[in-house]
């Protein structure tokens, strides 16, 4: 029984990671990848300054993992995938715009 567990499980893995392998699940991995990499550069520059702090990278990081997914997901016609990385890409892109305004804000002469 318990081989017959590990032989499925072994044969599901195979299945999912190496039988399905394409370019599409490939541009998934290194959407996946990006996105991930928003939660690194914030969790090392919060620990650099000893407080919570999410650097204009978390945002670039995030833009292109979510487009990259968005991407994958469109490919996949997965509308729950497509309509919550859409929302996701907007949300950062407005973020980065909000960032981008006030430090050319800041640099502007006073008038």
């Amino acid at each position: 029984m318990l081989v017959d567990l590990s032989q499925a499980v072994g044969s599901y893995f195979s299945d999912v990671f190496l039988v399905k392998l394409s370019w599409v699940v490939l541009l998934g991995y290194c959407g996946q990848a990006l996105f991930t990499m928003r939660f690194v550069v914030q969790w090392i520059a919060s620990e650099r300054a000893g407080r919570s702090v999410v650097p204009v990278a978390f945002w670039f990081f995030s833009i292109g993992g979510g487009l990259m997914l968005l991407g994958y997901a469109l490919y996949r016609r997965d509308p729950v995938f497509i309509v919550g990385q859409a929302f996701g890409v907007f949300v950062y892109l407005r973020n980065l715009q909000f960032i981008l305004r006030d430090r050319g804000a800041g640099a502007a002469p006073a008038m």
